[in-house]
């Protein structure tokens, strides 16, 4: 007896540098990347043991097993073995050919060289080759061979800016810094050599602009950037009449923000940002002449209006969760003190000096009404500060600093004595430029009844806004439940809250499942009955509560309440649980689910779901490699869905229709006649008929039907949602369908049968000769079948195309190529075993009374299918034959084509500090450590007087996911 031993799960880690033989026994993980399925040897048994898990392919390999049994069987093994490995040959060819691809593309990662040091040396070394262990030399623009530990780096005080498009999908540059004891080894090949230090790692530690405007222009700005568009007109003309208000506004753009400048190798200014709102307004301001040229841990340099200007920087009141604002505190050239400040207006606006009512009550408006654009915003205010009073508060400021007992509180209440009586100058606007069509799109999916769940990584605040953006979050919402438990307990107590606010006191149930993009299905649930709830809920749950829900019996009440709510926003979410979410409500409802993702770190989700897309793009290609569909943009999906989707889901049920009619109608004319054969187990049809039916007569038409029927074009398909929900409610093939489609063959089969039976029950010829032999027979009713259900693929063609005449018409012309060809003399002649019907083609069809025969058994066959359909179309049309009834009009008519207006949601206001992911980086800029050591620019003289920060790598420690990052995303800027 064999027995496996249980591996003990992992909690402690042991890495040590520069010794591979002792990291290998703990048999870490290869550094190969794997993402093909098979390989030469086990392609074809694995190939095939998917493939035969298929009901379909089973059912065909049963039949073949009968039909190998002569006892069993009339029909020869030929006529379902050629049909059989055709299709199990087209899959395996698609599959390999997939999987080629992705060999290719392992391989492209796993051969990409990295330095690695190796005996004292750095020597070139394939990914897949770099070990557990392995200390890496790493250059500018280069991708990072493994997960990493950062010893040094040829930056000040090794830091690092790392881009983590490939495992996360986002192109905001990371910054990551060494430990001080490590970074002391720099580049030094010997000291590196020398390095034995070890890891431990503890594992239980675990919109658009709604008015069409001319844009401003700035072609006199050589250094505008060109994505930028503005319309405001006016604020060009005070810029250059010299308003103080609106000079001092852009002054404080240019100066109160993170970011970092540099110059590219075609030597222009490049801006490095925290956060893509602060490169918007940065920028916006370098449009306007203002520009940030560079700065010193104790200087900031601006060109204003093509002059530049110096300004000391005294002190930094940076940015958190809390505060929600920040500040600098600069001297100018001409020695005045200034605070400028910039935050969310319900926080700022408190903060303002009472003179400013009249500019507070306007600026209020134009806030509301950016908001109600789905704009996020915040307020732009300054003081002017006397040079005594300053030189107190940064006193206190200073042994605040260093002080041991509530150092954060006594900061925060200095941070909050000079941040008042501030004098407001304005307020700005920014649209995080979304793709295009993403909001049509997902109301489009909404109105499709199909549900959309947001699983994202982002914090909270900033998944909320990410969902107002997308109007998946509105206002006029009845509620928003925010589930952030600690426990457990926690999780399921706010669950119940939530519960009892949708339902009252009582605990009912309800079914509605729905997921990342899921296709609903409404189910009759038998004893359970739905509840129907009224009013739209959305729920916010974040990672941790999540993590909680997933790993208890909560998850069942998290579902359940999930499945009540309009919309499902999972924030601070990991790879994992993206996909534990996926199987969840794949599990416990019954749904088809679809997830979209564009990073590495979708990957899981993607997989889980029953269909994955990947949208291709500056994020990497891991979610494009691992999806099932790609494609460069969201919207996208509306047409993969609403098109694509419900003409496949269409032209597929059509062809099972079919495809179960004509083969019940071909079939069952064997079991009438053995009641004429003595069930002698011999074939009313030639057996060559018999093998090329399926394979050449009837294949060609269904599958042009199968390729391009639909029953509405694509624009109204587009603007008429509704029409994907009987795709969600299996209304166009389910039992009641299968059951007329057998009730339809059924009859086809008595009428092809019965109708050449009687006929030929006491019929001679026009010769006066007797026609009712079993060949002439034979012929009649399989002529009679290739046209009837030729015809009834003409009938149920909704959209014909020249592909659709040629298989139509051409598959009955080849049938009687091939049967006067087989029933040739020369066919008899070298085959006589094999074409026993010599002859029989020619003599039975040159009949006129088989034609009438023929004729009679098509009407009989078809006239009651198209009576029944008129009556229908007529007396009870759905909505797609409407729809279809309107393009004729409309075809006729030839109206202009109009596309549905576009929605704009109503929004409360959101600062755009809700995509600041942490703290900011005040501390990090003053402290100088991020900046190479240059020649500071001239400070026209003013006395220093630096803000120093003592602990600025004891806060940076504390930061969890740290950005300082690219701005390359299109923004729409008011001023």
């Amino acid at each position: 007896m064999f027995c496996s031993k249980k591996k003990s799960p992992e909690v402690e880690r042991i890495v040590k540098a520069n010794d591979r033989e002792y990291n290998e026994k703990f048999q870490y993980a290869d550094n190969r990347i794997h993402t093909s399925k098979y390989n030469i040897l086990t392609f074809l048994p694995i190939n095939l043991f998917e493939q035969f898990q298929r009901v379909a392919n089973a059912y065909f390999l049963f039949l073949l097993i009968l039909q190998l049994i002569p006892e069993i069987s009339s029909l020869t093994w030929f006529t379902t073995i050629v049909p059989l490995v055709l299709v199990i040959t087209m899959t395996a060819v698609k599959d390999a050919t997939d999987d080629y691809f992705r060999h290719k593309s392992d391989n492209q990662v796993n051969n990409r060289q990295s330095e690695v040091l190796i005996n004292s040396k750095l020597q070139n070394e394939k990914w897949m080759n770099v070990k557990v262990g392995d200390i890496i030399k790493l250059e500018n623009n280069q991708f990072v061979a493994a997960d990493l530990l950062l010893l040094s780096s040829s930056e000040p005080h090794g830091l690092c800016y790392i881009e983590t498009a490939e495992l996360d999908g986002e192109t905001n540059l990371k910054v990551r810094h060494a430990l001080s004891v490590t970074s002391e080894l720099g580049a030094d090949i010997s000291r590196l050599a020398e390095f034995d230090g070890e890891v431990h790692d503890d594992q239980r530690q675990n919109t658009d602009i709604t008015k069409k405007r001319k844009a401003v222009d700035f072609s006199a700005n050589l250094q505008v950037d060109r994505t930028f568009q503005f319309f405001d007109h006016h604020l060009m003309e005070s810029i250059k009449s010299g308003d103080p208000k609106v000079h001092e506004f852009l002054r404080l753009l240019a100066l109160c923000h993170t970011v970092m400048p540099e110059e590219n190798s075609a030597g222009e200014l490049i801006y490095q940002v925290q956060s893509p709102d602060e490169g918007a307004l940065v920028t916006a301001a370098r449009n306007f002449g203002f520009i940030f040229k560079s700065r010193t841990p104790e200087t900031i340099t601006i060109e204003e209006l093509g002059t530049l200007v110096t300004y000391q920087l005294l002190a930094f009141l940076d940015f958190n969760n809390i505060r929600k604002r920040m500040s600098v505190i600069v001297r100018n050239p001409e020695g005045q003190i200034k605070l400028y400040s910039k935050g969310a207006d319900t926080i700022l606006f408190e903060k303002l000096h009472p003179a400013n009512e009249d500019l507070l009550t306007l600026t209020s408006d134009h806030i509301s009404e950016f908001a109600g654009e789905g704009l996020r915003t915040l307020a732009i205010a300054y003081r002017d500060l006397d040079d005594k009073y300053f030189k107190e508060w940064f006193k206190m400021l200073e042994d605040a600093n260093v002080a041991t007992d509530e150092k954060d509180e006594r900061i925060a209440g200095l941070y909050e004595e000079i941040e008042r009586d501030l004098m407001l100058l304005g307020a700005t606007a920014v649209e995080d430029k979304l793709q295009e069509g993403v909001i049509e799109t997902v109301t489009s999916l909404s109105l499709a009844n199909i549900k959309i769940w947001v699983l994202t990584g982002d914090k909270q605040e900033t998944a909320i806004n990410i969902g107002y953006a997308c109007n998946m979050l509105t206002d006029d919402m009845n509620d928003v439940f925010i589930i952030a438990g600690n426990t457990e307990v926690e999780v399921r107590e706010e669950l119940r809250k939530a519960k009892e606010s949708l339902f009252g006191q009582q605990n009912r149930s309800f079914s509605n499942g729905h997921v990342v993009f899921e296709k609903q299905r409404q189910l009759e649930l038998g004893s359970v009955a739905e509840e129907t709830v009224t009013g739209d809920y959305a729920l916010i749950i974040n990672g941790h509560s999540l993590a909680l829900a997933l790993e208890s019996d909560v998850k069942n009440e998290l579902l359940e309440l999930a499945c009540m709510c309009k919309t499902v926003v999972c924030c601070r979410v990991t790879p994992l649980q993206k996909a534990q979410v996926v199987e969840l409500v794949k599990k416990h409802r019954n749904a088809v689910t679809l997830a979209i993702g564009d990073g590495a770190n979708d990957v899981s989700m993607i997989k889980s779901a029953h269909i994955g897309v990947g949208i291709s793009g500056q994020e990497g290609l891991q979610a494009v490699l691992a999806s099932d569909y790609s494609f460069a943009q969201f919207s996208y999906l509306q047409r993969l869905l609403l098109v694509h989707g419900r003409w496949s889901y269409f032209r597929m049920c059509k062809f099972l229709c079919y495809f179960f009619y004509k083969n019940f109608a071909f079939t069952l004319v064997h079991f009438w006649f053995g009641f004429f054969c003595g069930f002698s187990a011999q074939t009313v049809y030639d057996q060559w008929f018999i093998t090329l039916f399926n394979i050449v007569y009837t294949s060609l038409p269904v599958l042009a039907m199968g390729i391009f029927d639909q029953d509405v074009n694509d624009h109204n398909s587009m603007d008429c949602p509704q029409l994907y929900e009987p795709g969600q409610r299996n209304l166009l093939f389910n039992k009641n369908k299968f059951f007329i489609c057998m009730v339809h063959g059924i009859y086809t089969s008595l009428t092809l049968f019965f109708i050449p039976y009687g006929a030929f029950y006491n019929m001679v010829g026009e010769d006066g000769q007797h026609v009712a032999d079993y060949q002439s027979f034979a012929v009649t009713m399989a002529t009679s079948l290739v046209i009837v259900v030729s015809v009834q693929i003409a009938l149920d063609t909704s959209y014909w195309t020249v592909i659709n005449h040629v298989f139509i018409w051409g598959s009955i012309a080849t049938y009687f190529s091939i049967l006067f060809a087989m029933h040739s003399n020369g066919m008899f002649d070298i085959f006589p075993n094999q074409f026993p019907f010599i002859g029989n083609a020619r003599n039975s069809l040159t009949q006129r009374c088989v034609w009438l025969v023929i004729f009679l058994t098509t009407v009989a066959s078809v006239m009651p299918v198209v009576a029944l359909r008129f009556l229908k179309v007529d007396l009870f049309p759905t909505l797609s034959d409407q729809i279809r009834q309107r393009q004729k009009a409309q075809r006729k008519a030839r109206p202009p084509y109009s596309r549905r207006p576009q929605t704009r949601r109503s929004s409360s206001r959101r600062s755009g500090y809700a995509f600041a992911h942490q703290e900011g980086y005040g501390e990090l800029i003053t402290s100088g450590k991020n900046m190479r050591a240059k020649s500071p620019p001239p400070t026209s003289g003013v006395e220093k007087t630096p803000y120093n920060s003592t602990s600025w790598i004891e806060n940076l420690c504390k930061k969890t996911t740290d950005t300082m990052s690219s701005f390359s995303q299109d923004k729409t800027v008011k001023l």
